[in-house]
């Protein structure tokens, strides 16, 4: 069994694939104060839940955008199980070529996600990751990263506005039925989801001006892509395994 690993700067996605059948995955917070054996403790007891064994995972793979916690996670690999994991950077063969002026600028995750949903979709398309910030990575038919947008990511926004104001709560995170609030929930939830929503409809757009294109394959992933898919016309799929899915592709490549 192959175990991927995907740190992101709020959690760490973790899923197990019995060669390309994804059969468990599951989530924990990124910490940097955590040591090495907690994070295998804590692994091993998740996938124990799910009847799988430290003895079963032969291979490991591994993507990261928190550079500090990498020697914990490679060093949690090898002594719990092991295995000494492939790590996406330079050198690994993915098969995308990244027209970036500085391609070792270009974070792993938008590696992964630009991979994984070519291998499925074909190009031209743009993969929207709504993380921690909200990515567009701009992938053409030969497979080649052109470019990517970065904006804040929904929940940062959202924690950014409570803990900057003194009345503003935290709210949840969901549509309301009006864009004219009525209250202070329903009006930050229009903002944030609505707002959210304007701005990637305008980076589409403005992303098929650029290419010359008038229609391109958009697809989505991360915690609040199935949110905000609902409330625009642009978005043609969302996957929330997109990167997971990548992560064993790209282990296949290098296998």
């Amino acid at each position: 069994m192959l175990l991927a690993i995907d740190l992101g700067n709020t959690n760490i996605k973790y899923g197990v694939f019995d060669n390309d059948k994804l059969v468990a995955s599951f989530r924990v917070s990124s910490r940097i104060s955590r040591t090495a054996d907690e994070y295998g403790s804590v692994l091993v007891g998740l996938l124990h839940d799910r009847g799988i064994e430290k003895g079963d995972i032969d291979g490991i793979v591994f993507s990261s955008v928190i550079p500090a916690l990498n020697y914990t996670i490679c060093h949690m690999c090898e002594y719990f199980f092991n295995i000494s994991p492939l790590i996406i950077g330079p050198g690994v063969k993915t098969g995308l070529n990244i027209k970036a002026e500085n391609p070792r600028e270009v974070g792993a995750d938008i590696i992964v996600n630009s991979v994984s949903a070519f291998s499925k979709h074909g190009g031209p398309l743009v993969v929207i990751d709504f993380g921690t910030a909200t990515t567009f990575d701009v992938i053409n038919e030969k497979c080649e990263l052109l470019g990517v947008v970065i904006a804040p990511g929904i929940k940062t926004s959202l924690e950014g506005l409570a803990s900057k104001t003194a009345q503003l709560p935290m709210v949840e995170l969901d549509a309301p039925k009006t864009v004219i609030g009525k209250n202070t929930k329903h009006c930050m939830q229009a903002g944030i989801i609505f707002g959210f929503a304007g701005l990637v409809e305008n980076i589409v757009n403005k992303i098929k001006e650029e290419m010359g294109v008038d229609s391109i394959k958009v697809v989505a992933t991360g915690g609040m892509g199935e949110i905000i898919a609902k409330e625009v016309s642009c978005i043609d799929k969302v996957d929330r395994t997109l990167t997971l899915d990548g992560l064993r592709y790209i282990y296949e490549l290098n296998k």
